[in-house]
């Protein structure tokens, strides 16, 4: 992004984009804070206003006339159309303008997080049904807008640190999600159906002044370069699949784990999202550790994929547990394994932007705002694909064969995808080490010519 504000001095560093090492500055400068101050606001008030569904909104819709699987829609359409929004805006960022695109987003999933508090007043059934439809797509467009511009925005005024950076600001989206579950529970508990909604709602349309007054401009050519010539990348292709498989395993949990924690354990729907709690704490904590790790010795990133990977996959064998386990299912392995699957998350999502962010520039795409806009837009879309199909699947599978099946199932993406980044993810040094034994025989044949060409001229 070619910015009137001071980004971070210097190119990246030796795992950023271009591969040149510099020094990072120690201080921030003004418009570097107003950005954190901006995206830490927008991540922590969209994830209450989105995490606050899973403690209750299961069991009302329900109770509304909605099967599982339709439940599994409702979360599941919220990631399909994410997942169009992140195309759309990514590929028109630099069009319609990073900090607008920014505001609008807050805006949209704000004002319609309001809205969603009313929609227990409508008849049981297809309206209500329906409507929770067309509302969750409005919000899903406003986040996707939010959060394109908002991982563009950062990666521009942070150059060399922006695994470090985004994996900070993962604090506040955890914090969020910490926050959101059991606040919406109680909220749910003490004053209805609607309060939790409108309250998280009125949060986000209040911190839209302060970003409006703070957040600088940015301004950009627009690129040459499409999403399709990105994702066909062999590398960003398998990244994309790690996405995905992640997402769905993530997204499976929100219509479902507080269905089965209320079924299996008895627990009042406040309580529920204190199970929530585990998961999101962790992922908190963790991942500006891993943010950190990636940025100071990137040729990591591979491994903390695959080991993050396997880890998810186990997670979800001991999440119900498997049958074929003969374990007993108890809430305390069930908190334990969401907190371990938390770190696991870090450990596998964190590395997935800047990596994606270096094989574009390693392939000739320019650094600027256009080409972060196609970069933010294509995780996003990806992680949305997977957010689809995991409710979606998910409450497919709850409802033929139960949750502990159904989860067993679901871990196998993340296996599968781990396998695809232990043999075919090569790091630099792997790279070079195949590539050494042709180099040697080129150059024993070059020193052969050299020598022929030599004893002639003799």
């Amino acid at each position: 992004m070619a910015s009137s504000a001071a980004p971070a001095a210097g190119g990246p560093e030796g795992g950023g984009p271009t591969g040149s090492s510099t020094e990072t500055p120690r201080r921030f400068s003004r418009d570097q804070l107003f950005i954190l101050i901006s995206a830490a606001s927008m991540n922590l008030g969209s994830m209450m206003a989105y995490s606050v569904l899973g403690p209750f909104f299961p069991k009302e819709a329900e109770n509304k006339g909605a099967s599982n699987t339709m439940i599994g829609v409702i979360f599941g359409c919220y990631a399909l159309f994410e997942f169009l929004a992140s195309l759309v805006f990514g590929k028109y960022l630099v069009h319609i303008g990073a900090k607008f695109m920014f505001i609008a987003g807050m805006f949209i999933s704000g004002a319609v997080t309001v809205i969603f508090g009313v929609m227990d007043r409508l008849p049981d059934g297809p309206v209500f049904i329906a409507m929770c439809f067309l509302v969750r797509v409005i919000d899903a467009i406003g986040f996707g807008a939010a959060i394109t511009a908002s991982s563009s925005i950062l990666t521009k005024a942070f150059p060399n640190n922006v695994a470090t950076v985004l994996g900070s600001l993962e604090v506040f989206s955890g914090l969020g999600l910490v926050v959101g579950p059991p606040l919406g529970g109680f909220l749910y508990q003490s004053f209805g159906y609607e309060v939790p909604f409108i309250s998280l709602g009125c949060i986000v349309l209040l911190i839209i002044p302060l970003n409006a007054c703070i957040l600088p401009s940015y301004e950009s050519d627009p690129s040459e370069h499409s999403f399709w010539k990105l994702v066909t990348l062999p590398k960003v292709g398998l990244i994309a699949f790690v996405l995905i498989s992640l997402s769905s395993c993530f997204g499976f949990l929100d219509p479902i784990l507080s269905l089965f924690v209320l079924g299996k354990f008895n627990l009042p729907a406040g309580y529920v999202g204190l199970v929530f709690l585990g998961l999101a704490l962790s992922y908190t904590i963790s991942s500006p550790l891993f943010g950190l790790l990636s940025d100071k010795m990137p040729h990591l990133r591979k491994w903390l994929l695959v080991f993050g990977n396997l880890i998810t996959a186990a997670c979800f064998m001991l999440l119900g547990p498997a049958p074929i386990l003969h374990i007993k299912s108890q809430l305390w392995l069930l908190v334990l394994i969401l907190v371990v699957n938390g770190v696991s998350a870090g450990m596998s999502i964190i590395p997935t932007f800047p990596e994606v962010l270096s094989c574009a520039y390693e392939n000739g795409f320019e650094e600027g705002l256009s080409t972060l806009g196609l970069v933010s837009g294509l995780t996003s879309a990806m992680w949305s694909v997977g957010a689809f199909i995991g409710p979606m699947l998910g409450g497919f599978l709850y409802e033929k064969l139960g949750f502990e099946w159904a989860a067993a199932i679901q871990g196998l993406w993340p296996l599968i995808s781990r396998w695809d980044c232990f043999t075919s993810w090569k790091t630099p040094e792997e790279d070079l080490n195949l590539k050494a034994p042709w180099v040697q025989r080129r150059s024993k044949l070059l020193s052969c010519q050299v020598k022929f060409s030599l004893m002639n001229s003799d």
